[in-house]
């Protein structure tokens, strides 16, 4: 683990010294009529050119005059052959008078980006978001709040399901563990609750709605005709696909071949749950997008990898199976932390590099300073593994001499203590991650 340190150290460096622009969320590029225009004669629609293709999104842009009735007509659509553009047609014959045009876009990574401009038509004055009736152009506190909390869950479960990796490979005994086969099934039924909360969240969340919007049709339609909606339950099908396929595959009675195939078809599914996280996230703004896309795969598989298995380790060292000695387990999964490790630091780094959009943006911006407390914490991780990693090396993988019981007994009990407070660790830093999600890199 001190050379996990090291290249975490040179990576951090790499970071600080090779940060480069990239994409943030989706931005308006240019409008007509522009922000304050004065017209002789009211236009027949307003368009809107964004930074990014994010679809027809119905009721995304609004046009309301100085009373707050809406003086647009017709859907949402693209007006020619530019992706990028979208417009809203108006009710003929407008009074001379001044428009706010409201509009609120879903950037491809799932996040709401509002906002308003106005426009004169005749000689009247131009009266902009402040002194005209508009939509909300903020998110809800308790719906922003509440939509952190699921991302959260959501990452818990996977971590809980990426548990399954070590009941495969490193500890034989636990596929008849009913306590072992409880959490993967507890990661499961996160991922699936969560799944319903965000669909369920999203509307409210890009449309700047309270809680009690949850239930409006409208908006749960809304969340169903966007890629994030769709994503959404791809990544309830397939972690149900996996939930059926667990128990089969930990039967200690499965013939080899037919093992295999689970194996094969738990990868699978379980590949696609990762993609259903980062085809929703800051990767998919990034204009290389596979290789930010890649990138936070690996970054997050690794992670399930590591802190499911410490999840298990943890409780195989607490309450083993009957004559289940802790040793082998314990040495086979610190060859398997060590690799996902390197993984989750070189691919941090490449996702770093890619999303922030500048060096200075390290510290004077939420989301560098969110990065950077995972980087202290992911740190912290290191420093608590290499002790526990030293208690595994010096007792438990080597045959005890005479009169040393209760060195190892003391080595045992340190090993416990420091996975235990690595689980926690492991806690804090996906809270960090999750709050990562929906801050802007910008932001």
């Amino acid at each position: 683990m001190k050379r996990a340190l090291v290249l975490l150290a040179f990576l951090t460096g790499w970071l600080v010294l090779g940060a480069v622009p990239a994409s943030a969320h989706v931005e308006i590029v240019s409008s007509a009529p522009g922000d304050g225009a004065r017209l002789s004669a009211a236009p027949p629609l307003v368009s809107v050119t964004l930074s990014e293709n994010v679809g027809i999104q119905p009721g995304s842009i609004k046009v309301v005059d100085l009373a707050g009735a809406q003086v647009d007509a017709g859907p949402v659509f693209q007006p020619g052959d530019v992706a990028e553009q979208l417009a809203v047609r108006l009710k003929p014959d407008l009074r001379d008078g001044s428009y706010l045009v409201e509009y609120a876009f879903v950037s491809a990574d799932s996040h709401p980006v509002r906002g308003t401009f106005a426009f004169v038509v005749g000689t009247g004055p131009l009266v902009t978001a402040a002194g005209a009736v508009s939509a909300a152009t903020g998110t809800d506190a308790a719906v922003d709040a509440a939509s952190t909390g699921v991302r959260w869950l959501a990452y818990l479960g996977v971590v809980l399901l990426g548990g399954l990796a070590f009941l495969v490979l490193c500890r034989p005994a636990a596929r008849t563990d009913p306590r072992a086969r409880r959490l993967l099934r507890w990661g499961a039924g996160l991922v699936a609750a969560t799944a319903v909360a965000a669909f369920a969240l999203q509307g409210p969340y890009a449309a700047g709605r309270n809680l009690e919007a949850v239930f409006d049709t409208g908006l749960l339609a809304d969340t169903l005709r966007v890629a994030y909606g769709k994503l959404l339950l791809l990544r309830l099908a397939a972690v149900a696909v996996l939930a059926l396929l667990v128990p089969r595959l930990l039967r200690p009675e499965l013939p080899e071949q037919l093992r295999s195939r689970y194996e094969n078809l738990a990868m699978v599914t379980g590949f696609l749950v990762l993609l259903t996280f980062s085809a929703t996230g800051h990767p998919v703004t990034d204009p290389i997008m596979f290789v930010s896309v890649s990138a936070d795969l690996v970054h997050f598989g690794a992670i399930a990898v590591w802190a499911g298995g410490l999840t298990q380790l943890a409780l195989c060292l607490y309450r083993p199976a009957p004559g289940e000695d802790p040793a082998p387990v314990a040495t086979r999964f610190s060859r398997i932390a060590a690799g996902a490790v390197t993984a989750i630091a070189l691919s941090g780094a490449v996702l770093a590099l890619r999303i922030m959009p500048s060096l200075s943006s390290l510290w004077t911006t939420r989301f560098g300073l969110i990065v950077l407390l995972k980087i202290a914490g992911f740190a912290v991780l290191l420093a608590v593994a290499s002790r526990s990693r030293r208690a595994v090396r010096r007792s438990l993988t080597e045959a005890p001499a005479e009169g040393t019981t209760k060195t190892v007994t003391a080595d045992l009990r340190r090993l416990r203590q420091a996975v235990v407070v690595e689980v926690l660790l492991g806690v804090v830093v996906l809270a960090l991650a999750a709050l990562l999600t929906v801050t802007p890199p910008s932001g």
